[in-house]
């Protein structure tokens, strides 16, 4: 019976020490990486129609920067061109196959998105205000954080947040759709001088720029 009960306790321990690793790598992540940048890959998956047996996916691919605080670039290059900028203010959404702009107020859109949570905090209880954060174990060679949105009426479902030895290596994202988003990282160059100019955006002539 004690020995069932310390081989319990050490579990507990080993549980306890498990969850505290992917927080505390977030922690580490949002208070020692100022400025960075990364390429990326997304995988998006459509949840099953009736009579599919196999889910559609589009895969993507890009370049990534950000400076702290909520300053950001995704500039998707491949298969088609796209372009996020969030300048502190305004989120912009270039889509040039269509030749529109959507703008944002950045204030009004950022607080509960995945972005949210790489790049707009500084800490774990500033984050906390809009997601419940948790310690997702280890799994795939990653420490893991689970984020749920405190609002729970939005689209986005759940966000898993991915380290490898203290970087950023996935985001796996769930929308209430059951769309499935998955970027993965490779890259990184931390603490960088990234210049102003990357998070600022004019419109192109011509272009469409849509306020909702």
């Amino acid at each position: 019976m004690m020995r069932r009960f310390f081989l319990f306790l050490t579990l507990s321990v080993l549980a306890l020490v498990a969850r505290a690793d992917g927080l505390q790598r977030l922690e580490g992540f949002l208070q020692d990486m100022r400025s960075a940048r990364a390429d990326f890959t997304q995988v998006v998956t459509s949840p099953l129609r009736a009579g599919e047996s196999t889910a559609r996916s589009k895969t993507s691919y890009g370049r990534f920067e950000f400076q702290r605080p909520g300053r950001f670039r995704f500039e998707y290059t491949r298969p088609f061109e796209q372009t996020i900028v969030a300048d502190g203010e305004t989120l912009w959404l270039h889509d040039i196959d269509l030749e529109q702009v959507t703008a944002r107020r950045q204030q009004d859109v950022l607080g509960s998105t995945p972005a949210a949570l790489i790049v707009a905090g500084t800490s774990l209880r500033e984050l906390g205000t809009h997601f419940d954060l948790q310690s997702a174990g280890q799994s795939d060679g990653l420490e893991w954080v689970q984020a749920r949105p405190r609002q729970g009426d939005g689209q986005l479902q759940q966000v898993r947040v991915g380290f490898r030895q203290g970087e950023l290596a996935r985001l796996e994202i769930e929308d209430s759709l059951g769309q499935r988003s998955v970027l993965s990282f490779s890259g990184w160059q931390a603490n960088v001088p990234v210049p102003a100019e990357r998070f600022r955006f004019q419109p192109p002539p011509g272009v469409a720029v849509i306020r909702p």
